[in-house]
């Protein structure tokens, strides 16, 4: 069986390299097919996967429309020479296409409610779409509902252990209390709209850290001098690891925030854009999602101020890791007996309760 998987974000390949690599271990072939960009050919490499790149990929809602016919093209020809069976991606159009155009099945996943434009260009060309169960948007005919999150995949205690000798690498002694800032670089399209900290507020937000504890800085643009003395410098395969052992994570990056969560870390998430797992993490109580900077700087307080915030968030990240399947085993057994998984999915949605 050969499975091609289309990949636009480095994030992606962390949704489904655990599903690969135990259906490799079985006798399936993957390709992944890459969107060029520093970080993901980086992280596609030290998988060790079979990859080819598809070039740079388009930002902004025009280019990307351009770029569409060009893309599908390249795609179209890598499909025919590696011949896939299946075609798995997180709800790319260009895979929902061109397995559309060969006549083969598209399984996508898909947490994002606002990315409205990749859901009309992918969903009417895919056969079944797979989200989280916290996924608050309007459902396709073709849409399945799972208990858990996609950084679950990754993330699961089956699959990641902490090293903890990243703390040596960025400096920080056993104990010692440090927090990791991301900002995001605002050019997707459910960007559009949507704002989180200002200039001003990055300033303020270092200064207010930096009396509770070590601060570290992570960001998709290029930082400005005044943040270059924080700038966090890893592998990005070391991320998740200081996410685990840090003291607190503030960002506008959705997906960090999650994976914070996911590692039991006190998190804040500063962006007006809500989805579906923002929102189920504020209500159990594993996450902050201020309306305005006052409202951060009074978390961060509540956080590092209040003895009873940490063993009561202890117990919310608890319930939450028994709460949820793991989805990289649901990945698997959904691949492996598709299509009669579907069949399974639609007549017994708790059939997934086996993989938790």
């Amino acid at each position: 069986m050969r499975i091609l998987v289309d990949i636009g974000h480095p994030a992606h390949i962390h949704y489904f390299k655990n599903c690969a690599r135990i259906l490799i271990a079985k006798g399936y072939e993957f390709l992944f097919v890459v969107r060029e960009r520093n970080s993901t050919m980086e992280l596609i490499r030290s998988t060790g996967f079979n990859f080819v790149s598809r070039g740079e990929g388009k930002t902004g809602l025009i280019n990307k429309l351009r770029g569409i016919i060009q893309i599908d093209y390249k795609l179209y020809k890598i499909a025919r020479k590696f011949k896939p069976d299946y075609f798995l991606s997180f709800s790319s159009p260009y895979a929902a296409h061109v397995a559309w155009f060969m006549r083969k099945p598209h399984i996508a996943f898909d947490d994002t409610e606002h990315a409205k434009f990749e859901h009309w260009m992918c969903r009417p060309f895919t056969d079944v779409v797979l989200s989280p169960s916290c996924y608050n948007g309007k459902l396709w005919k073709n849409q399945l509902l799972f208990s858990s999150y996609m950084e679950f995949c990754y993330l699961h205690p089956n699959y990641f252990k902490p090293d903890k000798t990243v703390l040596e690498r960025i400096g920080v002694k056993d104990g010692e209390k440090f927090c990791v800032i991301r900002f995001v670089s605002w050019d997707a399209n459910h960007d559009v709209g949507q704002k989180g900290l200002t200039y001003q507020d990055k300033v303020k937000l270092v200064e207010e850290l930096k009396k509770d504890c070590r601060v570290f800085i992570s960001s998709e643009n290029k930082l400005d001098a005044v943040f270059k003395p924080y700038q966090l410098k890893i592998h990005p395969q070391d991320l998740h690891s200081i996410l685990y052992y840090a003291s607190l994570y503030v960002g506008e990056g959705s997906t960090t925030a999650s994976e914070a969560v996911i590692l039991g870390t006190p998190t804040i998430y500063v962006n007006t854009l809500r989805l579906g797992y923002i929102d189920e993490d504020e209500r159990r109580g594993l996450l902050f999602h201020p309306t305005s900077f006052d409202e951060t700087l009074d978390a961060i307080r509540q956080i590092f101020g209040d003895e009873n915030y940490n063993p009561t968030f202890k117990k919310n990240w608890e319930k939450l890791l028994q709460d949820k399947i793991d989805p990289t085993a649901f990945m698997v057994w959904f691949i492996e007996n598709y299509p009669k998984s579907l069949q399974t999915m639609k007549e017994d949605a708790d059939y997934q309760n086996r993989f938790k």
